[in-house]
């Protein structure tokens, strides 16, 4: 009788084991963009580069823990703008060649909804941040998508003459897609 119930235990436990380890990221299937309006018109640009940290229980979300560092200097929108965007004025990739996030909690809101609380740090700037996002899990792994607005000039992103909100808008629009699976993956490039 011990037997049995040690084996249904463990059968019990074991989903939750692994549900809370830390996902490996499948960075070919995963990004990270950034909207915003330039004159009126809604413009969207990629980080190529990226890494990505989850350790994600879905029973236990306060457990938790999210951190992602995004390299500027990948910043791809048009060939003719990216070393502009990259550059003192913008994100001075040079200086500040990572942007940050790192969660300090996490909770649930139902429905395979959440949000992540942490600390975004872009330009040496560090601002409290909420991300909501969704987790769906599959039989290969699971898919987080998120979204959230900052303030550009907040994190004197567009200084000088670019600090003006009719030529480039204030707010921008962060999306995330992680993918993740059992199998090792390494960092974007």
């Amino acid at each position: 009788m011990a037997r049995w119930f040690i084996y249904v235990l463990a059968v019990l436990l074991l989903p939750a084991a692994v549900m809370a380890a830390e996902q490996n990221i499948v960075y070919d299937k995963s990004w990270i963009t950034c909207a915003s309006r330039q004159m009126g018109v809604l413009v969207e640009a990629e980080f190529k580069q990226f890494t990505a940290q989850i350790d994600f229980n879905p029973s236990r979300p306060d457990t938790s823990k999210i951190q992602f560092a995004i390299n500027t200097g990948s910043f791809e929108f048009d060939p003719e703008v990216d070393d502009e965007v990259r550059g003192r004025s913008w994100l001075d990739s040079h200086e500040f060649p990572q942007a940050h996030f790192v969660s300090s909690g996490v909770r649930a809101l139902g429905g395979n909804r959440y949000e992540a609380l942490g600390t975004l740090t872009i330009k040496g700037t560090s601002t409290a941040v909420v991300v909501p996002f969704t987790y769906q899990p599959d039989a290969n792994g699971s898919v987080f998508e998120g979204e959230f607005t900052i303030s550009r000039l907040h994190y004197n992103i567009g200084e000088g003459k670019w600090r003006d909100t009719d030529t480039v808008a204030d707010n921008v629009q962060i999306k995330v897609r992680i993918v993740a699976s059992s199998l090792a993956a390494s960092k974007k490039q």
